[in-house]
């Protein structure tokens, strides 16, 4: 397996969770340098225990953009970014670029800002931006950290499909390997490589998105297709398709 192709991560029948409570028992997979992954699941199937998991074991090269942003309302969006590299600066100049933004930080984030559609807010407190502007704050803060990885736990939620596809862009073009827990399954085959979806606590689907299609991605979420698709007077056609049923390439656990 040449460089582009070496694992980043391996998990070989991981129990992931929360203390001593499992939540994905077993699980197997690999993150390869270089992928692009989306990944897949109703809610409450596992996505952010697996991207936890993750984070644990990627340590300083995953940059990490949570579910609800994790910003500071009482700060402007400068700040908020900023905190991706407090580490790098000294004490006494992170209490200074408080009051004073120091001037290369300054530069590179309203760079950043102006990519991101943020510019003009950057003295903005975060409380006061819309959803979609905290998201991007969320994603620059995140891209400001400058590194290898990105973890992101639905990082597009609150964005139009335009705008979507835009800051996913954005994240592979500065980022080598991705792992983003999405809902839009369209997206997932049209802008990802391969796709790791998870339901009731088992990863049920790794597979690079050449060999899936939209029927494949949409049995992850049995409920919805029940009440959109079957009829309520044919308890046959009201069951969930079994896991097994769903494709993953490398096997199930």
């Amino acid at each position: 397996m040449g460089e582009s192709r070496h694992s980043l991560v391996a998990l070989e029948g991981a129990d992931l969770g929360h203390g001593d409570r499992v939540v994905l028992p077993g699980l197997r997979l690999r993150l390869h340098h270089g992928e692009r992954v989306a990944l897949l699941g109703p809610s409450g199937a596992g996505k952010s225990t697996l991207l936890a998991g993750l984070r644990e074991r990627l340590g300083d090269a995953a940059a990490w953009c949570p579910q609800h942003h994790g910003l500071v309302p009482g700060l402007a969006v400068y700040h908020n970014i900023y905190m991706a590299r407090l580490a790098e600066h000294s004490a006494l100049a992170n209490l200074w670029n408080l009051v004073r933004p120091l001037r290369t930080p300054w530069r590179e984030i309203a760079e950043l800002c102006a990519i991101l559609g943020l510019e003009g807010l950057m003295r903005r407190p975060v409380g006061r931006l819309s959803g979609g502007q905290r998201q991007r704050t969320a994603i620059g803060r995140a891209l400001y950290q400058r590194r290898p990885v990105f973890l992101g736990d639905e990082p597009v939620a609150s964005v139009d499909p335009h705008q979507a596809l835009r800051l996913l862009t954005l994240i592979e073009a500065r980022h080598a390997t991705s792992v983003v827990a999405l809902h839009q399954r369209e997206l997932a085959l049209s802008h990802f490589d391969r796709v790791w979806g998870l339901r009731d606590g088992r990863l049920v689907i790794d597979a690079p998105v050449t060999e899936l299609s939209l029927a494949d991605l949409d049995a992850l979420y049995p409920d919805a297709e029940a009440t959109t698709a079957a009829d309520p007077g044919d308890p046959a056609e009201m069951a969930a398709p079994a896991p097994e049923a769903l494709p993953c390439s490398r096997g199930r656990a």
